[in-house]
């Protein structure tokens, strides 16, 4: 099955709309920028109103106008030109300067040591050279910066849960058609490695997952299905949290040595 990251352009109308597929990825924000937001001030000591941070795959920009609220210095760069046009009118209607700039993973379009942090969300399963995409994030971040992440492990439970409920079952389906692809998800164990081969120190891995049972869960996706409720809220229900299972979706990050 091949990946169809097209998507992002026919659906980059539903960044900021609250009844669109894309936006329901603001569901996630509250653990997984709660992670990152708690490594960089309580693990690191750094302070996000002091840093520049890249967000490499921003999308629409929805976790780029969280760190930019904090005060930080943000950069975003996406290879969907309409997802950036989104998220520059979003940024220039709440009154947040965040630069955008197109670019892929693999190429990233800055010098040597430019950012403080650099994070990838809902990215690094949808690209084409995992180990290239490491590398330039460790090529752009600072000597002492950070790096931050979430994806999906390659597990039995990430094929039921994403695959199968999310994405094919009829019945539950939430996602578009080849939004993933099951072969590409990325066990810890070979994130660590590539961490570590591009020279950058892995910290602590954490899970997220819904805070509710099993029943809950196909309920609010059951009522998603019928039009019943939004993707957000669908998603919002399931109240997703970090956890120390990282059998499905994982945080993790990993530092630069000074």
């Amino acid at each position: 099955m091949t990946i169809d990251n097209r998507l992002y352009d026919r659906l980059a109308g539903s960044w900021w709309d609250q009844h669109g597929f894309l936006h329901a990825l603001t569901a996630l924000n509250p653990p997984r920028f709660g992670y990152m937001r708690r490594v960089l001030v309580e693990d690191l000591h750094q302070n996000p109103a002091d840093l520049e941070i890249l967000d490499v795959g921003c999308g629409g920009g929805l976790l780029a106008e969280e760190f930019a609220r904090l005060g930080s210095s943000v950069t975003g760069v996406d290879p969907s030109m309409k997802s950036l046009d989104a998220a520059r009118r979003h940024a220039e209607d709440v009154g947040l300067s965040i630069t955008y700039e197109a670019g892929v993973a693999e190429e990233l379009p800055f010098p040597d040591s430019s950012f403080d942090a650099v994070y990838c969300c809902d990215v690094l399963e949808h690209v084409e050279d995992l180990d290239r995409v490491v590398a330039e994030a460790a090529r752009v971040l600072k000597p002492g910066g950070a790096y931050l992440f979430d994806t999906i492990n390659r597990t039995w439970r990430s094929w039921l849960v994403i695959i199968f409920l999310l994405q094919d079952w009829n019945w539950t389906r939430c996602m578009p058609p080849n939004l993933h692809d099951w072969r590409k998800f990325i066990r810890p164990e070979r994130l660590r490695d590539l961490l570590l081969g591009n020279g950058l120190w892995p910290g602590s891995f954490r899970g997220m997952e819904p805070r509710v049972g099993i029943f809950r869960v196909l309920r609010a996706l059951r009522r998603r299905r019928r039009g019943q409720i939004s993707f957000y809220e669908a998603f919002r229900q399931m109240e997703l949290g970090e956890s120390l299972n990282v059998g499905v979706q994982y945080l993790g990050y990993a530092r630069k040595p000074a």
